[in-house]
């Protein structure tokens, strides 16, 4: 069911309509390098090999998963020999390319520079990570997208109409929704699926492809979630920025995505963690207690009902009131003795364990807080360079106000809050 031609080609019209920047450069026969970037079954190899029988360039392929340097080596020189036959420069496909080793990517440097092969390398992963600089500046990057629901039903409908064998039977799209949810953007996934129905439905006059014929020979939703891609980082960022802009259902939602794609929940709970502390704060100091609890919870209890802790503490934590106070308050803390660098600790604060650091004046003069009224007496605690200098401003929020009133009243004509 692999498409041959542009015009027979489903999705992607970003790239390949009229008019759009990949398909001016296949018109206009001047094509570069490029990478291919996209989840997996929205027709990366299929583009590339339309493009070659397009151009009338030979085309080579290669997949990273069982080639090496000397594979790469001996197809460069296959193409450089069929130059002879040939003024075009021949393709070289690599499926997978983000799977090279920096060493195999090296050898394939000088052959794209010197135009002895044009590249299409096709990727799942975001390749200014997994591509090497050198070769990354040689190509240009398109990004592929999943295929929409009117792309499925379109590629769907050709494959009953124009497959060998299911063209000979009736068969009948009557619900689409199914379909569209466990095929999930993938175009392999749809045509699986089909095939799947069909394999069970086979002795069968009519075929109806339906929501219920789908879901009872799929035991699960196929759901694409890779743990250590790109897919993996994007979900949590989504997951943690849905639970600082307050709005628990989509932090709800990014949260089942991760739980049915196999994450692994101390990875979940860990950043549950981590946001109790940089996005609620003292805005809620609770939030960070109850991260905590649901963390051990989770370790305690595992999958499947680890999802029901999960969700409670990120429900609370995105209708939690937010502060970044602490989480900026650090961060300038750091950035400041980074520039200032080593200063001296004020003598009355260092410890005098030896009768020479008694000598030395060390703790001398320090006021123990225990002794006075409330607890607090007004003394220096920063270096003396630095004896004013302010890390923390409490943001307003009623539980900071507190905070920040009572610091206002200790430190009153001393620092200014």
């Amino acid at each position: 069911m692999r498409p041959q031609t542009l015009e027979t080609y489903v999705g992607q019209q970003h790239l390949i309509g009229e008019g759009a920047i990949l398909r001016r450069m296949v018109d206009s026969g001047n094509l570069a390098s490029i990478i291919l970037w996209g989840p997996p079954g929205v027709g990366k190899t299929t583009l590339a090999r339309i493009i070659a029988k397009r151009l009338e360039r030979s085309f080579f392929t290669l997949s990273a998963i069982n080639s090496g340097v000397k594979d790469v080596r001996d197809v460069i020189d296959k193409a450089s020999k069929s130059a002879f036959f040939s003024p075009k420069s021949p393709i070289l496909f690599i499926d997978e390319i983000h799977r090279f080793s920096k060493s195999q990517q090296d050898s394939l440097l000088a052959a794209v520079e010197e135009g002895i092969v044009i590249l299409i390398g096709a990727t799942t992963e975001n390749p200014s990570f997994e591509v090497i600089s050198p070769l990354l500046s040689r190509c240009q990057v398109y990004v592929l997208k999943a295929l929409e629901h009117d792309d499925l039903i379109r590629l769907a409908r050709m494959a009953i109409e124009n497959d060998v064998v299911l063209k000979e039977k009736q068969i009948e799209i009557r619900e689409e929704a199914a379909l569209v949810r466990y095929s999930g953007g993938d175009a392999r996934k749809l045509l699986n699926i089909i095939d799947l129905v069909y394999s069970a439905h086979s002795d069968d006059d009519i075929i109806v492809i339906d929501d219920k014929s789908i879901s009872e020979n799929l035991q699960q939703s196929p759901a694409f979630y890779d743990k250590n891609g790109e897919m993996h980082y994007d979900i949590i960022s989504a997951f943690i920025k849905s639970i600082r802009g307050s709005d628990p259902d989509a932090a709800v939602y990014w949260l089942a995505r991760m739980i049915e794609g196999g994450e692994d929940p101390k990875f979940i709970a860990r950043r549950v963690l981590i946001s109790a502390a940089e996005d609620i704060g003292l805005a809620n100091p609770n939030a960070l207690l109850i991260a905590n609890q649901a963390f051990d919870a989770v370790n305690k209890v595992g999958w499947p009902e680890g999802r029901i802790i999960l969700s409670e503490a990120v429900i609370y934590l995105a209708t939690s009131p937010k502060s970044n106070s602490a989480y900026k308050a650090i961060n300038d803390a750091l950035s400041f003795v980074r520039q200032s660098g080593n200063l001296p600790v004020p003598l009355h604060l260092r410890n005098a364990p030896t009768k020479l650091m008694e000598q030395l004046n060390y703790g001398q003069n320090y006021l123990y807080p225990h002794d006075y009224e409330g607890h607090f007496v007004p003394q220096q605690y920063l270096p003396d360079q630095i004896s004013y200098q302010r890390f923390w401003f409490p943001q307003p929020n009623p539980s900071e106000d507190k905070l920040a009133e009572r610091v206002r009243n200790l430190w009153r004509n001393i620092k200014n809050y």
